[in-house]
C-alpha cells in the first residue's frame, strides 16, 4: 500500500520545513533534534505509579537507568528496554512515552537502560552496557520489586539490536534465560543490500544514507560489522534464544533484514511472530502522538510481554 495518509502528512510537514536530515548535522546537533522530534510526536506521557532514577555500575563506569513501576508494591515481571538512535543518538529520556505505555499495559516493571553512545564509544561498548544492565536487574530484583525469573529485553531500532545481542550473550552465560525478546525494526546486519535497503532513498524518511552514518560512527572497522553481537543475523545459530515478537513497518530500510532475522529465529526452532506494519515507516512506534499505527503497536507489544509473562 502507499504511505499511511498520517505519514503522508508527516512527511509533508518535514518537506514544508526544510529540516535538515540528522546525519546533515554535527552530533551535538543531530541529539537535541532527534530528542525533541521524539518528544514532539510521542504524545503526552501517560503517568505510572512510580519512577525512579539511579545509577548502576557498567563495565566502564556508572550507567543511568530509569525505572517504571505501575502499581506500587509486589513483585513484578520485568522488560529491560533500549532506546533507539543508531548507536549515537538518543538518552533514557527518548524511550520516556514508550516505557511508560508499556509498563501500564503490560503490568510490569520497565527498566530503561542507559548505554555509552558512538562515535565516542565504539562497538562493543554499548552491548556490553546492556547486558550488564540485564545482568544488575537479575541480581538486584528484590531491591526494585523484579521478579528474577521473568525478565524480558526489547528496544526499537538500534535497541533492537542491541537486545538481539544481548539475548546472544545471554544465552551464553546459560545462568540467565530470558522470557522473550521484543525487536522493533532492529538492524541486524551490516552487510545488508536488501530490496528495502536499496529502495529507501527518500530524503525526507529515515533512509539507506541514514543507516549507513550510523554504521560509520559504530564500528571502529567494517570487520567488526561481521561480528554477530554487532550483526545478529550472522549468527552461528539462534536455536535456544528466547520467544520473540518482531515487529516492522513497510516503508524502512531496516524491513527485510529485521523480517530475515524473524524468519530465521523460526526456522531454527525460536517461537516467533513477525508483523509488518503496512504504509509505516521507521520510527512509528515512538509516534503514537502522530500515528494510530504506533499505538497499535504498543498494544500489541504490551499483549505480546503479558503473555510471556503469564506464569
Amino acid at each position: 500500500m502507499p504511505l499511511h495518509p498520517q505519514v503522508q502528512a508527516m512527511r509533508a510537514r518535514r518537506e514544508a520545513s526544510d529540516a535538515p536530515q540528522l546525519y546533515t548535522l554535527s552530533v551535538d546537533e543531530a541529539r537535541a533534534a532527534d530528542l525533541a522530534s521524539i518528544q514532539a510526536s510521542g504524545g503526552a506521557p501517560e503517568p505510572v505509579a512510580e519512577v525512579v532514577d539511579r545509577e548502576i555500575d557498567g563495565p566502564d563506569g556508572p550507567l543511568p537507568i530509569r525505572i517504571y513501576r505501575p502499581v506500587l508494591g509486589g513483585e513484578l515481571p520485568v522488560l529491560v528496554y533500549f532506546f533507539g538512535g543508531g548507536w549515537t543518538l538518543g538518552t533514557i529520556d527518548t524511550s520516556d512515552a514508550v516505557c511508560r505505555h508499556l509498563a501500564n499495559a503490560a503490568g510490569c516493571l520497565v527498566v530503561s537502560a542507559g548505554y555509552r553512545l558512538a562515535p565516542e564509544h565504539k562497538f562493543p561498548a554499548a552491548v556490553y552496557d546492556c547486558h550488564a544492565a540485564v545482568r544488575w536487574v537479575a541480581a538486584n530484583a528484590a531491591a526494585i520489586g523484579a521478579d528474577p525469573a521473568r525478565i524480558a529485553v526489547g528496544g526499537d531500532s538500534a535497541g533492537g539490536n542491541l537486545a538481539a545481542a544481548v539475548t546472544l550473550l545471554a544465552r551464553e552465560d546459560g545462568d540467565l534465560p530470558l522470557a522473550g525478546q521484543l525487536l522493533v525494526y532492529p538492524n541486524t546486519d551490516h552487510r545488508s543490500h536488501t530490496a528495502s535497503l536499496r529502495e529507501g532513498t527518500d530524503p525526507y524518511l529515515f533512509n539507506a544514507t541514514s543507516v549507513a552514518w550510523y554504521w560509520a560512527n559504530y564500528l571502529a572497522t567494517p570487520e567488526d560489522g561481521l561480528n554477530p553481537l554487532a550483526s545478529p543475523l550472522r549468527a552461528d545459530t539462534l536455536a535456544g534464544l528466547p520467544p520473540a515478537l518482531v515487529v516492522t513497518a513497510e516503508y524502512d530500510p531496516l524491513r527485510d533484514q529485521a523480517e530475515e532475522y524473524a524468519r530465521r529465529l523460526g526456522r531454527e526452532g525460536v517461537p516467533v511472530t513477525l508483523t509488518r506494519y503496512d504504509g509505516m515507516v521507521h520510527g512509528f512506534f515512538c509516534m503514537s502522538g502522530d500515528l494510530d499505527a504506533g499505538r497499535r503497536a504498543l498494544t500489541q507489544a504490551a499483549t505480546q510481554l503479558r503473555t510471556w509473562f503469564t506464569p
